[in-house]
């Protein structure tokens, strides 16, 4: 028992290690030219929405959308961009607070709350930063009051639902690419119920899921920093 216990420790640290290593530092370096590239895309888009540039195809494919609408997509649709809304959003994260107080620690609980509070905080402030309108192409469902870009439904999504399956892949890892998988049907449908009901600009979805993502990279980056800090 002994010897083949040696040997699988062998076979760990000169096969399955390295490789194990090559893959975390590649996929690294990964992550970092993707928010490389959202920021200087991102970046790019502000300056314009700033100068009150307009962007020809976000009407284009506004109107190319719509011309799919129907009664049964309209509920598939509101009831996608219901699952972004305060009135979910909120409670959730709550529910998640408490969940990861009680069964992980108190640290951890904090850092999903700072995920969740920032990602609104973002929102709001580069709203009010950028007064973008929102679009009035034609009669629409439902009715926003507050500025357009970002949208604040694609920045919560990515940031709450993001979080979570991440979370819960740390739990569950034999279910990854389910997890995964559900997160990001989650995430694109509520992004784009937003572009299907008139109320966003295509652009105002895109910014949202870039900020988002780039913010819940920095709360992924925090939660790895305090569980290497509780294994020590």
């Amino acid at each position: 028992m002994y010897e083949t216990l040696k040997k699988l420790a062998r076979l760990w640290v000169h096969k399955v290690h390295p490789r194990l290593m090559s893959f975390v530092a590649t996929a690294g370096v990964t992550w970092l030219g993707v928010c490389l590239l959202l920021l200087f895309g991102l970046t790019n888009l502000a300056e314009e929405v700033l100068e009150q540039e307009t962007f020809a195809f976000d009407e284009i494919i506004l109107l190319s959308v719509n011309q799919y609408a129907n009664p049964v997509l309209d509920q598939v649709m509101l009831t996608a961009t219901r699952l972004g809304d305060p009135a979910i959003v909120v409670p959730l994260t709550c529910i998640g607070v408490v969940w990861l107080w009680w069964y992980w620690r108190w640290r951890i609980a904090a850092i999903f709350a700072i995920t969740c509070i920032g990602g609104a905080v973002l929102s709001t402030g580069f709203k009010l930063v950028f007064q973008k309108e929102r679009p009035v192409l034609w009669s629409q469902l439902i009715t926003e009051t507050s500025y357009s870009f970002p949208s604040g439904h694609a920045l919560g999504a990515m940031v709450l639902y993001g979080f979570l399956a991440y979370l819960l892949v740390q739990r569950f890892q034999s279910h990854k690419r389910l997890i995964y998988g559900i997160a990001t049907l989650l995430i694109a449908s509520i992004g784009f119920s937003r572009i299907y009901l008139g109320v966003h600009w295509p652009t105002d979805v895109v910014a949202g899921y870039s900020i988002g993502f780039l913010w819940l990279s920095v709360c992924i980056g925090l939660f790895q920093l305090e569980i290497r800090r509780s294994e020590k």
